[in-house]
């Protein structure tokens, strides 16, 4: 933390001039000795007595007029060595942490080539597979729109053929609505293969 100002030149030409002579002789002898040092540094005390001194003078000069052109004096903060325990930790952490992500980035990849009769009799597998259960999701989309709307509608109608007639008209537009979405998702399928 700072604890003195380095004098500006404002500070130097008033207690070399003679603008602080209303001041008692002891102050004015610390400032000269604090402003002949190295570095001509004032202690923070120093101007706080200087500051109650030219208030009790009344005199015309203000301390903020004094410090024109001064600087804080920061001293430098000692850098502790490093604990070479926690320096070889930290290390073994970061090689754990790139390890870990390498294996992310790679756990995907395989040394072998997919190229064989059997990947690709797997790949068609795999293609037949997704159609059977697309079109089973359908039939039973479309038996279940059927039976609900059946089963529903002997509330509103009597007879058995108003019931029928609205169920297989249900039906139908849910496997219309069903019929675009497989075909949207069947035309996606095929145009990544």
């Amino acid at each position: 933390m700072a604890s003195a100002v380095r004098a500006g030149r404002r500070l130097r030409q008033a207690v070399e001039g003679g603008e602080l002579a209303g001041l008692p002789a002891s102050l004015r002898a610390e400032l000269e000795a604090a402003l002949a040092s190295e570095g001509a540094l004032v202690a923070f005390s120093l101007l706080r007595r200087l500051h109650a001194a030219l208030r009790e003078a009344g005199s015309p000069l203000y301390l903020h007029e004094l410090l024109e052109g001064s600087e804080i004096d920061l001293p430098e903060v000692p850098v502790p060595p490093r604990n070479p325990e926690l320096v070889a930790r930290l290390e073994r952490i970061k090689a754990k942490l790139a390890n870990e992500e390498y294996r992310r980035m790679t756990r995907n990849i395989t040394g072998q080539e997919m190229n064989g009769t059997l990947a690709e009799f797997g790949r068609q597998v795999r293609s037949v597979k997704a159609v059977v259960i697309t079109i089973f999701n359908f039939i039973v989309t479309v038996v279940a729109a059927f039976a609900c709307t059946y089963l529903g509608s002997q509330y509103i109608f009597v007879e058995t053929a108003a019931r029928v007639l609205s169920a297989v008209i249900v039906a139908s537009v849910v496997g219309l609505a069903e019929l675009y979405v497989m075909v949207r998702t069947l035309e996606g399928d095929l145009g990544k293969l």
